[in-house]
This record gives structure tokens, sequence and C-alpha cells, in this order.
């Protein structure tokens, strides 16, 4: 499946995060998946989407929209998973949503979009600039379709559609740990799981106590380690084409090829500890 790369801006007279909406649509629309809404009529644009998984017969419920306060300078978007689709409800209200805002920017906002029929990840750079990452759609559940049927997880930088600007110094990454900004979906409903390895302080050396810990590279080589997802007594799947990697003599936007796939390095927000970084396939 495909990637995209490039950037929006706000010429034209169309703010940037609108674009992004629109630029998101067009790539998902044409690599596979259908759109059920796309509505620019409200300041809080929607868009919402249907992924058919690998098999072409699933049904994968997920979206985007816009949210925005010229006065306190934040424009942003919301990302979004549902367990099915009404016509006639709000992007709010669709059933089983869940719901976590990414800090955009209306003026330019260069970004990394990949998608493949289970699954949507994007990050974008933003502002000073800052690193902003989402993910939506299906994971790789450890279980089969009867035992865990819908596994889908939404990952973004917030709580919902926090009222956050992306010069903030709180937010962070969904991946590092546990965060209020991931929920998976399990056959309970939604969870908030903790993310390996960030989660273990013997690897990625998290804390006060464990700050020399933390792993590197190998002669420049970089190995990836999946990010799994778990809760006490549970392991429940990886996050696909989302990995952990060292960010030891490492920087953001740096490409890297591992058996004839490339990925790219983005940052959690502005950090730069060895333990503020991940790899994005490229599908």
């Amino acid at each position: 499946m495909p990637h995209q790369i490039g950037f929006v801006d706000n010429s034209g007279g169309v703010l940037a995060h609108y674009k992004m909406l629109e630029t998101i649509r067009d790539f998902a629309s044409a690599n596979g998946w259908t759109v059920l809404r796309y509505d620019t009529a409200p300041a809080n644009r929607e868009l919402i989407l249907k992924g058919v998984g690998y098999t072409g017969e699933e049904e994968i419920f997920v979206g985007f929209r816009t949210y925005q306060d010229a006065a306190a300078d934040y424009y942003n978007l919301l990302a979004g998973v549902f367990t099915s689709y009404v016509a006639g409800n709000t992007f709010d209200t669709q059933p089983g949503a869940r719901l976590s805002g990414v800090p955009a920017h209306n003026n330019r906002i260069d970004y990394w979009l990949t998608l493949n029929p289970q699954r949507i990840a994007l990050a974008m750079k933003v502002g000073t600039p800052v690193y902003e990452s989402c993910y939506v759609g299906k994971c790789l559940p450890y279980g089969r379709p009867g035992q865990f049927p819908y596994p889908v997880v939404c990952g973004g930088m917030l709580a919902g559609a926090a009222a956050t600007r992306f010069s903030e110094t709180t937010h962070s990454m969904p991946y590092k740990g546990n965060r209020a900004g991931m929920a998976l979906r399990s056959n309970d409903g939604w969870i908030q799981p903790s993310v390996m390895p960030y989660a273990n302080a013997q690897l990625c050396g998290l804390g006060t106590s464990n700050a020399s810990r933390s792993l590197r590279d190998c002669n420049g080589n970089y190995d990836l380690l999946p990010m799994e997802m778990f809760t006490t007594g549970n392991l429940w799947g990886a996050l696909e084409g989302l990995f952990y990697i060292s960010g030891f003599n490492n920087a953001v936007e740096n490409t890297l090829t591992i058996a004839g796939v490339d990925y790219v390095v983005i940052q959690d927000v502005s950090r730069t500890g060895h333990t503020d970084y991940y790899a994005l396939r490229l599908d």
C-alpha cells in the first residue's frame, strides 16, 4: 500500500488544517477507503471513512474532524474510531466513538501519511516545529477473529477535543507508555493500554532512576522493536507499521531502509531524548 509525503499551507485563503483534512480524504479514497461523509459546510469540518481490511469484507470506521479557536490560536484535528456509522449522527456521536485530538496549524503543515486496508497513520510537523502523530484503525491482534473481532485503536496526542495548541509542552505521543490519548477497543469496550517497549524502564530508561538505560544502535544499524499494547495480565497486539527506534545518534526525519522497506523517524513533539522517537513504515 502507498504513502504520501508533502505539505499543505494556507494559500488561497483556506487554512492548512482544513487542507490536511482534504488531503487525508483524497489519499484514502484513492487507495481503497470509502468516504461516508465529507462535510465542509460547518467550521468543524468532518470526514468519516470505511475500510475493508485485508479480507476485503470488513467494516472499519474511522474519521477526522477539525476544531479550532482563533482567539486561542489553535487549529487541530480530532481523530476518531467508531463501531458503525449512522448518517444522521454527528461525528462525535457515531456509535462507539472514541476521539483523540491532534494539534495542527492554520499555517504550513508538513506531513507523512501512510495507510493500508485496515489502518491510517499520520505524522505532522507544525509550528516551531514540533511533531504530532496519530493512528486510527485496526492493530495486529494477538488473537483469532472469533476471539477479538474488532481490535481497533484510536491513538492521538490529546484526550478528546482538548483546547490545546501545538506549543503546549506537556502533551505527548500516544505510544509512549500509558497515555490518555491512546485507546484500544476490547470485547468489553474501550480500554487504555500501555505500550511496550516505552513502558519498560529496563529498555527505555524512562524515569529519573533509569535515565541512563536505553537502547542504541550497533555500528550504525538500528533495531526496530514492535509497539505492543498490554494491560495487567493481557498482551493485546501490536500497532501496525510503527516501531520503537532509539534516538541515540539519531534525528527526526531520518530515513532508513530495512529489507527493502522504508521508514521515517518521527519524534515526540519537541523532545529529543534517546526514548523520544519512533519509526513509521512508509507503506
